[in-house]
């Protein structure tokens, strides 16, 4: 069975939304995982649905590495957020301006494009300078999310032999479904956390996330140049 989730994207640069002191995990639903009911209508034996990124999001190991994380990584997040702050007390006069003059009609457009420029320089060496400070902070995350999706195959496997499941579909898949009958979040969440009742938040030394050490593994395999290492800084035209 091949478990497919929306696991954070982590590439040389670590991306990371610099907007936030506190980014948070991409897969990361707006709805709680929800127990399964009986609903009315036919009920079709064997299928089940599932979201598996709702699941992840509710589980206990997710939800107190995300609380332990504002504690363990407090001074990089204190710090990104009193730079994103500065940052934005630099730029915004600059942004005034330029709308001032743009409105004014009596500055060239040679002159507004120099400003524009400059405000873009300066939020996208912002945003990478951002990345560089909260690269600890993505690959906590992606060190949690890639422990809770290993368990997460096992998991999905016990709660569809339990209620009998052969086929599990995702909600994007479905176009309606008239009760609750078929959803498997809540028997996958009850056996994801017995499984991994909480999860190890900092990553071990030199640990980089599964996206890059299958990208080595297939670099190597054709004689290619290894990828740069995940704590490598982010390039700053990002």
């Amino acid at each position: 069975m091949t478990i497919k989730t929306k696991t954070v994207a982590l590439a040389a640069g670590l991306v990371i939304a610099a907007a936030s002191a506190q980014p948070a995990l991409a897969a990361k639903p707006a709805a709680a995982a929800a127990a399964p009911a009986a609903g009315g209508g036919t009920i079709v034996q064997g299928l089940g649905v599932a979201s598996f990124d709702a699941v992840i999001a509710n589980s206990n190991a997710y939800k107190t590495a995300e609380t332990q994380r504002q504690t363990t990584y407090k001074a990089q997040l204190d710090q990104a957020q009193a730079r994103q702050n500065a940052l934005n007390a630099q730029i915004k006069p600059m942004v005034d301006k330029f709308n001032a003059d743009r409105q004014g009609g009596k500055v060239s457009q040679a002159a507004l494009e120099q400003q524009a420029g400059a405000i873009q320089q300066l939020q996208e060496s912002g945003k990478a300078e951002l990345q560089r400070m909260l690269q600890p902070v993505g690959l906590s995350q992606a060190y949690v999310q890639e422990q809770i999706e290993d368990k997460l195959n096992g998991a999905v496997k016990t709660a569809m032999a339990a209620r009998g499941v052969s086929i599990l579909l995702s909600p994007d898949a479905i176009l309606a479904v008239n009760g609750g009958a078929y959803n498997l979040n809540q028997d996958i969440l009850n056996a994801l956390n017995a499984a991994l009742p909480s999860a190890q938040i900092v990553p071990p030394a030199g640990w980089e996330p599964r996206q890059i050490r299958e990208q080595r593994a297939q670099a190597a395999a054709q004689g290619q140049a290894p990828a740069p290492a995940a704590g490598a800084a982010a390039p700053s035209g990002r």
